[in-house]
């Protein structure tokens, strides 16, 4: 079987459907039906078949043969898949969608393939500026939490901050209605700065607008690290904001870094990391652990691929990638630095920590202790590849896909789990936080990363040193007071820019080859 890049994303799935008496575009009833024959659109019968082949709820508590026994002769399969818009008769076929199955989509562009490589080669067009929306009133009125800025971009060079506000899009209070507007190649952002006033109040003060366009950006996700000498304890504080494998090597120097400092506590802010690769995921575990050769984390499709079921392990080495390319090793493995004297790693979370970061959460509970602070992770305990239009390889393959139409499919194919088999939280629910601790909290408070006014890190340094660290005084800002806002507890999550998109929250295998 021809290896082909593959993208997976920790999403859902559906299954195959094989009409033995059907061709691809022409159907001819059979004895159960009559009339002459029936043409189905390609792109239809397409999104059938693929998801009837590789959707994770093939088979589900509702329907036990769902998509293999819905059709009592080809003339009916037709006639159904010809009833609807190729878009509505995929997402009509999704398990409980938005509520099972949140993650699984379509387009008609063609650029999925596009987006699938974008994400594994890392390199992707943005401003720089990665934020959360949060809802601040009962009529649709929102506000934007820069969260950080990646150094160099656009956003850094019109000197936005990290705990900046952003409360207007192209000229309009932000609200329901606008906010997507964000995700534009350009944009224009009312930004000000946020403090707290004595009563504990969200102060925003110097409005400026800011115009951002975007451009093409290879983020470095180990984006901080710091030492902190507390209680007799050295603690490490690493930031990272995504699985990159082209970042292997930087990932791998981080820890090097940690062994030269002695590091005995470990800090791992995933606060703003959607996922990535499962084998940076698992890299990550053997740096944090040394458990060499031992389980980490098992990937299980649905009934129709379970050759496909794999148990990835912990390994001495990771390879190195060439910046914006995974799909060759530039080196096949370089020794891991591992800490191995690491008992317990102190995890920060919000609703935006995702997909390969749950996983780490996940998989590392097998080995050592974990205590998370912030809030309950998004919830993304599935996987899914792309599918093409392409019958002849299983829908896997781009180079042989049919181009008389430009529909491809990003399902649900797989669900983990780590190497104890642990439930998952029900409902679609995320990993709960240890120490609750609102994201919305941050306004006002926060800094430059390492800046300990920063809530969750100082009640980390406080959980593992007993100490809490002296924090620098956050003062009112000097300039015309534009809103005051009511305290985080009426503030509700929306999302955040990487939530909000596609592609933004995933675990992929870099090189995924279809086993026979």
């Amino acid at each position: 079987m021809k290896k082909e890049l593959r993208r997976l994303s920790l999403v859902s799935l559906l299954g195959f459907f094989a009409l033995t008496s059907c061709s691809r575009d022409t159907i001819t009833p059979d004895n159960g039906g009559g009339g002459g024959s029936v043409t189905v659109k390609a792109e239809n019968d397409f999104v059938w078949k693929g998801l009837n082949s590789w959707y994770y709820w093939q088979k589900n508590d509702n329907k036990p043969n769902y998509l293999d026994d819905n059709f009592k002769n080809s003339t009916e399969y037709a006639n159904y898949l010809n009833s609807r818009p190729t878009d509505k008769l995929f997402y009509d076929l999704l398990y409980q969608y938005l509520t099972i199955d949140r993650f699984s989509w379509i387009e008609n562009n063609g650029v999925i393939q596009e987006k699938a490589l974008v994400s594994l080669n890392a390199s992707t067009k943005s401003s720089g500026l990665n934020y959360s929306i949060f809802r601040i009133d009962d009529t649709g009125g929102l506000i934007g939490l820069v969260n950080y800025i990646i150094p160099g971009s656009p956003a850094d060079q019109q000197g936005i901050k990290r705990g900046d506000a952003i409360t207007m899009i192209n000229g309009s209070k932000l609200n329901v209605s606008n906010y997507g507007s964000l995700q534009n190649d350009t944009y224009t952002i009312t930004v000000e700065k946020a403090t707290r006033d004595d009563k504990n109040l969200i102060v925003l003060s110097n409005a400026r607008n800011v115009s951002l366009s975007k451009v093409d950006i290879d983020e470095n996700p180990v984006a901080y690290y710091k030492m902190y000498t507390m209680g007799g304890k050295n603690i490490g504080y690493l930031v990272y904001n995504g699985f990159k494998a082209d970042f292997n090597g930087e990932l791998n120097d981080a820890f090097a870094k940690m062994k030269q400092d002695n590091i005995t506590e470990l800090i791992l802010d995933l606060r703003y990391n959607g996922g990535g690769s499962v084998e940076t995921a698992v890299a990550l575990g053997e740096m944090i652990t040394g458990q060499t050769n031992k389980p980490y984390v098992s990937l299980i499709f649905n009934s129709k691929h379970t050759n496909q079921n794999e148990t990835w392990t912990m390994k001495s080495t990771v390879p190195l990638y060439a910046k914006g390319n995974t799909r060759v090793p530039i080196n096949d493995g370089v020794p891991i630095n591992t800490l191995g004297n690491i008992k317990k790693v102190h995890f920060l979370t919000t609703k935006g920590t995702a997909s390969a970061s749950e996983l780490t959460i996940d998989a590392l509970r097998a080995y050592i202790d974990v205590f998370t602070i912030g809030e309950t992770t998004y919830g993304k305990f599935v996987g899914s590849i792309t599918l093409y239009d392409s019958p002849n390889n299983d829908y896997t393959s781009y180079d042989n896909r049919n181009k008389s139409h430009n529909w491809t499919m990003q399902p649900i194919v797989f669900g983990y789990w780590n190497s104890r088999n642990d439930q998952h939280p029900p409902n679609g629910a995320g990993i709960s936080p240890d120490y609750a601790m609102d994201a919305s909290t941050y306004f006002g408070r926060i800094k430059d990363f390492g800046d300990t006014s920063d809530p969750a890190l100082a009640k980390a340094l406080e959980q593992i040193s007993g100490q809490k660290p002296l924090a620098k005084m956050l003062s009112a800002s000097i300039g015309k007071v534009s809103l005051t806002l009511p305290s985080e507890s009426r503030m509700t999550f929306i999302g955040s820019n990487k939530t909000l998109t596609p592609f933004g929250t995933d675990a992929h295998i870099n090189n995924f080859e279809k086993k026979k």
